[in-house]
């Protein structure tokens, strides 16, 4: 459950450790990254975020050594999070061909999701190729914002066990009595009833049809391939103007041609596939920084679609449909719900969520910055992400939208998918068709 990316940069590379102050002063207030989960004795309640005594930030910010970019980030996303520590780790290959560098990431999903992410890309890219950074002394350590702690020279010690497990049980306590509490709730508020219609129809949308039985879904391993291709953002906007659509409507339709033409290249007849395309509900109240808070949206890609513009043509009817419904919306509030839910049931949830019979494949969009960012001096010139596989899933696409290109990320099993090369070129195929047909 990593969520990753590779950030590209541009020569000469500043070196490793120039960058890795870099990121230590730039990450000083942000306290989600020096902090680790602590379990509740029992497991009565979630684990509790909390600050690590021991962060070091020479433990997150590590050295890629080597002038194979591929190698170096399929072994990157192929290892686990250490989980006696924050967990995130930020890897700075600068022996690379060409005299550029590059930032390869993982954190867990847990920690973050994709716009969190993106708000990380804001605290470390600058503006100004030439920046004159502010003083700093690196990641501020645990308890700097206690006085007591601070005064006595320690950082303050993580909740015992016992207070742990009371807060744990007060707290499952109250989430208890709300989740008995939430038909009266629904039953006295109007606006809640009027929400009742919308709840019915994203379940629906949400397991009807099922997912079809697609190579897609096999038991698969640890071992990762991460795929990098990119169009130019140009483009992307010229197939959005020209046929009135999302430009997430162009992104879908360019993988569900690339998903059709790779059943060709197996031999297998192309079949509608259901996809799982994440959504971010962030209010303005909302810290981007931290945590997560995405939904998700499901519906079928028209593989067996022949015709192109036909495909494009029938995701942007869906996408359009399921905005109107509010399917984010009312998936966001129904896991508002099950969060008041014991964690055994949870548990349950959680992996009939990730059931192959749900959906076939994860494909998720974030924009990045809209005009050029630096690292000290070096241009940012990609971002390519990694989107999480859940059990029985070989391939996740992530799109992002930076330094004038659309970069498209796929991340694969790279024993149950080993055509993920081509799945890449596939997808270049496929944009290109309806770039030509815009401009036709």
């Amino acid at each position: 459950m990593h969520v990753g990316w590779v950030a590209a940069f541009d020569g000469p590379s500043p070196g490793f450790a120039a960058v890795r102050d870099h990121l230590a002063e730039r990450l000083q207030d942000a306290s989600r990254y020096r902090q680790t989960l602590a379990p509740v004795p029992l497991g009565v309640h979630d684990p509790l975020w909390v600050d690590d005594p021991g962060f070091d930030i020479d433990a997150h910010v590590l050295h890629a050594e080597g002038r194979d970019l591929d190698e170096i980030v399929d072994g990157i996303l192929s290892t686990r999070l250490p989980r006696d520590r924050p967990l995130w780790q930020i890897w700075i290959a600068d022996g690379l061909p060409g005299g550029g560098f590059a930032m390869i990431g993982k954190m867990h999903h847990c920690m973050v999701d994709g716009a969190a992410v993106a708000e990380l890309g804001r605290r470390v890219l600058d503006a100004d190729p030439s920046p004159q950074n502010a003083a700093g002394t690196g990641i501020a350590q645990p308890g700097s914002g206690d006085i007591a702690g601070a005064a006595a020279g320690r950082p303050p010690s993580a909740p015992s066990p016992v207070a742990r497990l009371a807060r744990g049980a007060i707290d499952r306590a109250r989430d208890g009595a709300r989740l008995v509490l939430a038909p009266a709730r629904v039953a006295t508020s109007p606006d809640r009833m009027r929400a009742l219609p919308s709840l019915a129809r994203t379940a629906v949308h949400t397991l009807l049809p099922p997912a079809p039985g697609s190579s897609l879904n096999t038991a698969g391993t640890g071992a990762r391939r991460h795929v990098r291709v990119s169009r130019p953002l140009d483009n992307l906007r010229a197939v959005r103007k020209h046929f009135g659509v999302a430009p997430n409507d162009v992104i879908l339709a360019a993988c569900t041609g690339a998903l059709r033409r790779m059943a060709e290249r197996r031999g297998e007849p192309p079949r509608r596939l259901k996809v799982m395309v994440p959504a971010d509900v962030r209010g303005a109240a909302d810290d981007p920084a931290a945590g997560n808070r995405i939904t998700f949206v499901f519906h079928e890609l028209p593989c067996d679609e022949p015709d192109p513009l036909a495909r494009l043509e029938a995701i942007g009817e869906v996408t359009a449909q399921r905005r109107r419904d509010g399917d984010a919306e009312a998936m966001d509030a129904g896991f508002g719900v099950l969060a008041l839910t014991p964690p055994p049931v949870q548990r349950v949830l959680a992996h009939a969520f990730a059931h192959p019979r749900l959906f076939n494949v994860t494909i998720s969009s974030v924009a990045g910055p809209a005009v050029p960012r630096y690292v000290l001096g070096c241009r940012l010139a990609a971002v390519h992400s990694a989107v999480p596989l859940s059990g029985r899933h070989t391939l996740s696409i992530g799109v992002v939208t930076v330094a004038g290109r659309v970069c498209f990320g796929l991340l694969a099993d790279a024993v149950a998918l080993r055509d993920a090369d081509e799945v890449g070129a596939d997808v270049c195929k496929s944009f290109d068709e309806l770039v030509e047909a815009a401009h036709a």
